[in-house]
């Protein structure tokens, strides 16, 4: 019998822990989750943050909870995993594994080479993007193997499709990303069956804290490295957050229930399209 597409898209109730939900495109990922009717468990390291997120969903009539724990402190995260269990009702439903960024260090600018990169930096981002999704994938994980069923969404990025100039830590980690998502879609489907998924999505360029200072100057304008964005992006726009929502609460719903081991560019066309 075919679901209507009411509840073959439906999140309602799900529980859903998201990390990295403070940030421009995690908060509005945690956001859009809340008014689709789920129950978002915000994981992060920034208190006043976490808590400001979940002030904003309670104030449009959502459901959230922040608890505090850095990706990549296994304790922490037991803890917080422990903790949303006893707040979920035994449950997690859905994982979005949306922690990452990027350091100056570990990028090369114009006036330097690779010679000049600051291998503890590109250490730091490959940790925090990598294994700051490894780590709370086996964490959390391992209470949905328990139930046999459960969603994990990674973030990837353009820079794993094509490696983007400048930023060799963050591409790397993201290539690693895409890698890690087949990888473990396999691996929990074999091990533990149908019932537990993972995809990842791809964001195309959106400005968001890290990115700013490259992509745009001070009075709004775009940089030399924004405007060549732009003129290889068909959409000849940047992305606005909450076209992401769209796409997670599909890789989260029943309506992609035959989906795993994918890497869905949300990214206005940048991904399809070859500048000649």
């Amino acid at each position: 019998m075919i679901q209507s597409a009411m509840q073959l898209f439906s999140v309602k109730n799900k529980i859903v822990v998201i990390t990295g939900g403070t940030g421009v495109l995690g908060s509005v990922m945690a956001k859009g989750m809340a008014s689709a009717g789920a129950h978002v468990m915000i994981v992060g390291r920034r208190v006043e943050a976490g808590e400001k997120v979940v002030g904003e969903i309670h104030n449009a009539g959502g459901k959230a909870n922040f608890f505090q724990a850095d990706v990549l402190n296994k304790e922490e995260l037991q803890q917080a995993r422990n903790k949303i269990l006893t707040a979920g009702g035994g449950t997690i439903d859905i994982l979005i594994n949306g922690a990452g960024g990027n350091m100056p260090g570990a990028t090369i600018p114009p006036d330097k080479t690779f010679f000049d990169l600051d291998i503890k930096a590109f250490q730091q981002v490959v940790d925090l993007n990598l294994l700051g999704t490894v780590l709370p994938s086996q964490i959390f994980a391992e209470a949905m193997a328990a139930n046999k069923k459960g969603v994990i969404i990674n973030i990837s990025s353009m820079s794993a499709f094509k490696p983007i100039t400048r930023v060799v830590g963050y591409s790397a980690a993201k290539a690693a990303i895409d890698n890690f998502t087949q990888w473990l879609a396999v691996e929990l489907a074999k091990k533990v069956g149908e019932g537990i998924r993972v995809n990842a999505i791809a964001p195309g360029f959106f400005i968001t804290e890290q990115n700013r200072a490259l992509l745009t100057n001070t009075d709004g304008t775009l940089t030399a490295r924004g405007n060549s964005v732009i003129n290889q992006t068909p959409f000849g726009r940047f992305g606005e957050p909450d076209e992401l929502v769209g796409t997670l609460i599909w890789l989260c719903s029943d309506a992609s229930k035959f989906v795993t081991g994918a890497v869905i560019p949300v990214d206005g066309g940048f991904n399809a399209f070859f500048g000649v």
